[in-house]
């Protein structure tokens, strides 16, 4: 079985880099499952019923949130009717939505995708290791589900990483998200999960993390906000992470990151 991650989309940039190129994709690369972080989704904050739904028509099978899941209001209310858009499981109790779920895959497999965020440097919400733990208990791999997938919406590395070790051998992928930059440590850990620190952004990387870069520099030299911070509307890199799963113990054999299009160099998955 095949899954694909796709790290932050970021405003109209990343989102025709998503729907341009992941229908050819699932057919390409053979995915089975599709999850795509989407916070950044709607000129940078927050994400829309409508551009859920294009992502979702593109091939998305979930999308995951984080810091900016309510940037945009009308999510506190679609976010209900929408079951394959999850906000971080460890908000509040009583938070719209929901963290995780159970998906089919176009193989028929089942697929729980977990999301959570982190606490360093970040909103300091429930324990996502304790509410992480809640969820994959409740739904174990090769028993309930047959793959998991653990989104980690988080500033910190550390914390990231030991979220990983913390459930090697019990998820097939976790995956880092926010900071916007792919690192280089994908890799298989020694329990059989799949594992990178941050998937990147589908975003234009002629930026600041993804936004024009005169207000992020202007703000950074002279400490005054003159405008709004704007995504920047180059053409984007599609930039996630491949991971090919053993049906039988639901663990990654093979991951390998893919970028497509804009600035990054290119690569696709060698399998």
């Amino acid at each position: 079985m095949r899954l694909m991650f796709l790290g932050d989309v970021v405003g109209k940039a990343g989102r025709r880099a998503v729907c341009d190129r992941l229908p050819g994709l699932v057919d390409d690369l053979g995915l089975d499952f599709v999850v795509v972080n989407a916070e950044n989704a709607a000129g940078g904050f927050g994400i829309t019923e409508e551009i859920a739904q294009d992502l979702i028509d593109a091939g998305a099978d979930a999308l995951t949130l984080g810091n900016h899941s309510w940037d945009q209001r009308e999510a506190l209310v679609f976010i209900e009717r929408q079951p394959r858009l999850l906000r971080p499981a460890n908000y509040p109790k009583g938070t719209p939505g929901k963290g995780a779920n159970l998906y089919v895959a176009k193989n028929g497999a089942r697929v729980l995708v977990v999301s959570v965020m982190g606490r360093i440097y970040m909103d300091p919400l429930d324990d996502p290791f304790a509410v992480a733990e809640r969820e994959i208990a409740a739904c174990p791999l090769a028993e309930q589900a047959d793959a998991i997938i653990l989104d980690v919406h988080a500033e910190a590395t550390s914390e990231k990483q030991a979220m990983a070790h913390h459930f090697d051998g019990r998820v097939s992928l976790v995956i880092g998200t926010h900071t916007h930059v792919p690192t280089a440590d994908w890799q298989i850990l020694s329990g059989g999960t799949a594992f990178q620190s941050d998937a990147g952004m589908c975003g234009d990387y002629d930026s600041v993390i993804g936004m024009e870069k005169d207000e992020p520099i202007n703000r950074f030299t002279t400490k005054i906000g003159r405008s709004r911070f704007e995504p920047a509307a180059g053409e984007a890199t599609l930039c996630g992470l491949v991971v090919e799963v053993d049906e039988a113990t639901g663990l990654a054999t093979r991951a390998e990151p893919i970028r497509l299009g804009g600035r990054l160099a290119q690569t696709l998955p060698r399998f």
